[in-house]
């Protein structure tokens, strides 16, 4: 356990490390805020992308720009931890350097109650609402305010095999009933799922809440509001863990495990994102199947299992978001830069050279042939996003989260009630930055 008053001074002794470090070296890293009427740098920082795909929506819109600016792509770590931690630390020291930001999805509300990304008003509302996607808006949205503009987005959907599931279950109890029963046959049975003590296991236990009808945090994100809806997802989580069909690895297990485990025949159920189906064409695994029939061929996709039969399922989604710093020298042209980065050419080069799902309703509507191709998911993808549940819209997501994750680790020997009882408790401490967390 934690006191997350050590972990905020911490956190103000390294600000202000950052500050003295910035101060004594004179200039900053780049040169948006230069002063004149030339041509200038906007600063443009977001995940590293080894795709290309990042990079090529720079140089369309540097040509777009004809000579207004010039856009600089800077590479943040590769790690989420370490993006937040730069990204903080040069805000807190209200660096003129940057312009344009890309947030994880959770980091919206945190970067606006401390001021220093901008709102999007006005015209550039309207610019960065029109044709977008409501769950995706709902990522960029905090009390009331667009405080970034989506990007691009992702979401779960569950995977079989179809020679062995020749008709995929609606519910997670259909799903484990499914599972059980091939393992009573001998033959490969498992579910995967991202188990392990970290943020995933905080998006599965959301997209129960979610699907059980509840929410994990109340309108106004003041105080938790889980219920009856997560005592039915900690009981759901507690039955996979218990059962047959669990992989005795679900403890530790993150995506990519999930990926391979599926890919060595060991599963007939995956919760996972897009990215497994071209790594199961491209790998080709030669594994025993059922039918005659590749893995790869018998590798199918439909939507994410509800909790309850009479609701849909609310998948969380995540992706990134692009925000205008509020130190910005160059507010006006970050705000175009960044509609220009995420308009639809660009978000359809991130969808099919960057393997990241677009959040522009009308590239799911009137789909390319090379997004198709890509994407032959992209219809069930398209119908979950219309359906997602958000993560817990807090700036004290990064505490709730680890809560959540603590708690709820390992998933099997879990009690409902008093599980969701320790989180309601931790999680009003969190967001009233106050007591003890794990």
């Amino acid at each position: 356990m934690r006191s997350s008053r050590r972990r905020s001074s911490i956190r103000h002794r390294s600000i202000a490390a950052a500050i003295a470090a910035f101060l004594a070296g004179g200039a900053l890293a780049a040169c948006s805020s230069g002063g004149g009427g030339g041509p200038f740098t906007l600063n443009f920082y977001n995940f590293p992308d080894n795709s290309g795909a990042i990079q090529q929506a720079v140089d369309n819109c540097n040509k777009a720009a004809g000579g207004e600016y010039t856009i600089a792509y800077n590479k943040l770590p590769t790690s989420a931890d370490g993006q937040r931690q730069q990204l903080v630390r040069r805000l807190a020291a209200h660096d003129s350097s940057l312009d344009i930001l890309g947030l994880d999805v959770t980091w919206e509300a945190e970067f606006s109650e401390a001021g220093w990304i901008r709102n999007w008003t006005g015209a550039n509302r309207v610019a960065a609402s029109r044709g977008t996607l409501q769950t995706s808006l709902n990522t960029a949205t905090w009390r009331g305010n667009l405080v970034a503009v989506p990007y691009n987005t992702n979401t779960q959907l569950l995977w079989y095999r179809a020679d062995l599931v020749p008709r995929p279950p609606k519910t997670w109890a259909q799903m484990i009933a499914m599972a059980t029963q091939l393992a009573k046959e001998g033959k490969p049975h498992y579910i995967e799922i991202q188990g392990a003590q970290y943020e995933g296991l905080t998006v599965w236990f959301n997209t129960l809440v979610a699907s059980a009808g509840g929410s994990i945090l109340n309108k106004t994100s003041t105080a938790p509001s889980l219920g009856q809806p997560a005592i039915q997802a900690v009981q759901t989580m507690r039955d996979l863990a218990e059962s047959p069909a669990k992989d005795p690895s679900i403890s530790v297990q993150q995506e990519d495990q999930n990926r391979l485990a599926m890919e060595a025949g060991n599963a007939a159920f995956e919760l996972n994102y897009p990215f497994v189906y071209p790594s199961m064409q491209a790998d080709k695994p030669d594994v025993k199947t059922y039918n005659g029939k590749s893995l790869a061929d018998n590798f199918r996709w439909t939507q994410y299992p509800t909790v309850k039969a009479s609701e849909h399922s609310h998948v969380t989604i995540g992706g990134i978001d692009l925000a205008v710093s509020s130190y910005s020298t160059h507010a006006d042209a970050a705000f175009k830069a960044a509609l220009c980065l995420r308009n639809k050419q660009n978000q359809l080069i991130a969808a099919t050279v960057g393997g990241l799902p677009p959040t522009i309703e009308s590239i799911y509507t009137h789909p390319t042939a090379s997004f198709k191709k890509s994407y032959p998911m992209y219809q069930a993808i398209f119908d979950a996003l219309k359906t997602a549940s958000v993560r817990p819209k807090t700036p004290a997501y990064q505490s709730v989260s680890i809560v959540i994750s603590h708690t709820l680790s390992p998933p099997g020997g879990q009690d409902p009630v008093s599980a969701v009882n320790t989180m309601t408790s931790q999680i009003q401490d969190a967001l009233d930055s106050k007591g003890l967390i794990p």
